[in-house]
């Protein structure tokens, strides 16, 4: 079956056609993983247990909540430059590249290294969408990558010290 051409918005923008649709490829397959991600990280929040209950279920929070923030600017900063995002929970699925986690049952020690993990794999594909919008010389895509990037990275950072003592 042949893939059906993506359509472009009419949206003004000087960037390059086809050198922005790369981007807002990357930029969809990080959206859908940071989809993939709050909801993982919601999950352990709502299932941590254990006597460091309360720190995780608290740090699991805040960084549920970070992760959130930034879905609504990659989707707005993909439509800026005339391209379409995700359109729903099958969307998401067919893009993202990090593994749900269906357990009934994890760990604590378990989801702290799972979403580390996530995380150092969230930046790696921030880094590459990063030389991406660079080599389109999108700059404020690439200004922006760097705040998720630098976000990610604390709580890859968190969850690698939480770890120590669990």
């Amino acid at each position: 079956m042949a893939k059906t051409p993506k359509k472009r918005l009419k949206t003004p923008t000087d960037l390059p056609t086809n050198a922005v649709a790369s981007v807002a490829d990357a930029l969809n397959g990080i959206l859908a993983d940071s989809f993939a991600l709050y909801f993982k990280t919601k999950n352990f929040h709502w299932h941590v247990s254990g006597p460091h209950f309360r720190d995780y279920h608290l740090l699991f929070d805040d960084q549920a909540t970070q992760i959130f923030a930034t879905t609504d600017l990659i989707a707005e900063r993909i439509r800026k430059t005339g391209n379409t995002t995700l359109r729903s929970i099958g969307d998401v699925s067919r893009h993202q590249t990090l593994k749900d986690n269906n357990a009934e049952m994890v760990r604590p020690a378990a989801m702290l290294a799972e979403l580390r993990d996530d995380n150092l794999k969230l930046i790696e594909a921030l880094r590459i969408a990063k030389d991406l919008a660079d080599q389109t010389k999108d700059n404020a895509t690439s200004a922006v990558i760097d705040d998720w990037t630098d976000q990610a990275e604390q709580r890859a950072w968190f969850l690698f010290e939480a770890a120590q003592n669990a």
